[in-house]
């Protein structure tokens, strides 16, 4: 699998990202049985993958998806009908409702003067309500930038500013404080939950419990999860809502990347035909050093390089990594886990390309599925 995975496909275009439906496959799977053991609803959370050419296969194994606004929404109602879908945003314009309330069976909403400005358009809709709510129990550590329950957060109703009985209308609950993490956190977090907003749990149709459970992971705790769920359900009888992303595309796509050019400063500096800022935020974003074929940490292997890319940000730097040879001009790298907040996030800053999408199918055959040009990059302009 590591092969299939990590080729670097001489015959593709660079830069490209490229995803194995392979790994994918074994992904739905896992998340499948949990929704088979449990009998709670799984969905994709768009805004980690939103890849539509996978659509039709993830819809064979998932409750549908999850949105975070309107064009996220009409993507789903587009490309996997007949599937759940749901949607939350902080803030919703009366335009964007007024399409919402038509396609979506789930809305919440961030706040009670959100639910009551766009009352008339949802009351008489077929959408169920729901509000996001903030257990102000943070379980992160080292990505405040994801932490929905930090002081000072935009993201959920406290129970102090809740009444003691819930609008009427409001269906459900939904609270999202993970981001990577196993099922420890969320028990210990459903805990923090129930103590503060218990009272509201029966009587409800659902409960949604975000994002963020790294599910696929390799040593993720799935009986711990799958306890909690069936907890849940028999305490409360209320549909559970999953909405991972990056556990639908864990370890399923690759980034591969020419070496342009060689600069030798305090270590030789590699100038990719890819970027941190453009094609992988995150990078820069958490940050974090993302996994790389054949390399290791500084100083593990006996040449260290640094990887940046042709930009003129001075801190578009991927990461130090450190070889078995010196990388050549020519040569490609190949960056793991790039399927996850990449294609969703990327940029042309500076006017650089965007990498074609390639698709490696189950046969191992890998083809491009989109090519991506100079009107690209000019269409997004005037």
């Amino acid at each position: 699998m590591m092969d299939r995975q990590y080729s670097t496909e001489p015959r593709l275009q660079t830069p490209v990202y490229v995803v194995d439906e392979q790994a994918l496959r074994r992904n739905l799977e896992v998340l499948a049985g949990v929704q088979q053991r449990t009998g709670c609803h799984i969905l994709l959370a768009q805004k980690a993958f939103s890849l539509f050419y996978a659509y039709p296969l993830i819809g064979r194994y998932l409750a549908g998806t999850t949105a975070s606004g309107l064009f996220e929404a009409r993507l789903a109602h587009e490309t996997m009908p007949g599937r759940e879908n749901h949607v939350f945003s902080p803030a919703y314009t009366s335009a964007e409702m007024a399409e919402l309330v038509e396609i979506c069976d789930h809305i919440s909403f961030n706040s009670l003067a959100q639910l009551e400005a766009h009352r008339p358009l949802w009351q008489n809709s077929r959408a169920s309500v729901g509000l996001r709510v903030n257990p102000e129990h943070s379980t992160q550590q080292g990505h405040a930038i994801y932490d929905p329950c930090a002081p000072g957060s935009r993201l959920g109703i406290r129970r102090k500013d809740l009444p003691e009985q819930l609008p009427d209308g409001v269906e459900g609950l939904h609270f999202h404080t993970l981001c990577e993490q196993d099922a420890a956190p969320l028990v210990e977090t459903f805990a923090a939950f129930e103590a503060a907003f218990g009272q509201y749990l029966p009587g409800l149709r659902w409960l949604n419990l975000g994002g963020g459970h790294h599910i696929t992971r390799p040593g993720y705790d799935l009986a711990a999860l799958e306890r909690l769920i069936r907890s849940i359900r028999e305490k409360y009888g209320v549909e559970v809502y999953l909405e991972p992303g990056e556990a639908i595309a864990l370890n399923a796509g690759t980034l591969i990347t020419t070496v342009l050019d060689v600069v030798e400063s305090d270590m030789p500096i590699l100038i990719l035909d890819a970027s941190a800022a453009c094609h992988m935020p995150d990078v820069l974003e958490m940050p974090y050093r993302p996994p790389l074929l054949g390399a290791g940490d500084p100083g593990e292997k006996p040449v260290t390089c640094r990887l940046a890319s042709r930009t003129c940000l001075a801190g578009d730097v991927i990461g130090e990594y450190s070889f078995d040879r010196q990388p050549r001009v020519g040569d490609r790298l190949v960056f793991a886990d790039m399927a996850i907040y990449t294609m969703v996030k990327n940029n042309t800053f500076n006017g650089m390309p965007l990498p074609d999408i390639a698709w490696r199918g189950e046969d191992g055959r890998c083809a491009v599925i989109r090519h991506f040009g100079y009107e690209d990059f000019k269409n997004r302009l005037s």
